[in-house]
């Protein structure tokens, strides 16, 4: 059994994870990283919007921004240098947003130094990235049921991409799995969501972590 964190106990409920947030440490600069991960089609993009909009407004990065048709999970390089570097000295991070259609980087996004930013999307807690998070919350939603959603969501169009998408997330949390490092769960219910500890416990590592 996790013991109480000094600053509060962990939530156990969605209502109670936006406060429990803003008592945790700074991890990046000023700013709390929080890594929303888990399979595609689990529902990150939803709950982070929530979450954001639960936290007054916190800016969300969507690392499909970050990624390309041909470096799914070779974003690190852009993250680290242009959202992570600003953020840590207290400035505004500003990048260019990949356009799926158009298959290359378009419109500027900016993210300012505030006092929670989420960042979601596969591979948001890899280990690259632990290093500089205040939490880690993982979608608990089996790959099974998460990739039928996402292709029902994106329909046959997309049925080529997803074929591709699966292979290479496979071979990504094979080689650098998030789950086994995230503090809290994130279950979907109807009307609402679940928060349960995670295999790390509730107690963040912080700067440093595994």
């Amino acid at each position: 059994m996790t013991a109480p964190l000094p600053h509060g106990p962990a939530p156990s409920g969605f209502d109670e994870l936006a406060p429990w947030l803003l008592t945790l440490p700074p991890s990046l600069g000023p700013v709390r990283l929080v890594a929303v991960d888990g399979h595609a089609g689990s529902g990150k993009s939803t709950f982070s919007g929530r979450l954001a909009t639960a936290l007054g407004g916190a800016p969300v990065l969507h690392l499909d921004d970050l990624a390309t048709h041909e470096e799914l999970f070779g974003w690190t390089g852009r993250l680290r240098e242009q959202v992570l570097a600003p953020l840590a000295r207290g400035e505004t991070a500003r990048f260019r947003a990949y356009d799926w259609v158009a298959r290359r980087f378009a419109a500027e996004r900016e993210i300012g130094p505030e006092p929670v930013v989420l960042v979601e999307g596969v591979g948001a807690g890899r280990r690259a990235l632990r290093p500089h998070l205040a939490c880690l919350l993982w979608m608990e939603l089996p790959h099974e049921h998460s990739w039928e959603r996402g292709q029902l969501r994106d329909g046959a169009a997309l049925s080529d991409f997803w074929d591709g998408w699966m292979r290479a997330e496979r071979e990504h949390f094979a080689a650098d799995p998030t789950r086994p490092y995230a503090e809290l769960l994130i279950l979907q219910r109807d009307g609402g969501y679940e928060v349960l500890p995670g295999p790390l416990g509730t107690t963040p590592a912080g700067p440093g972590r595994p």
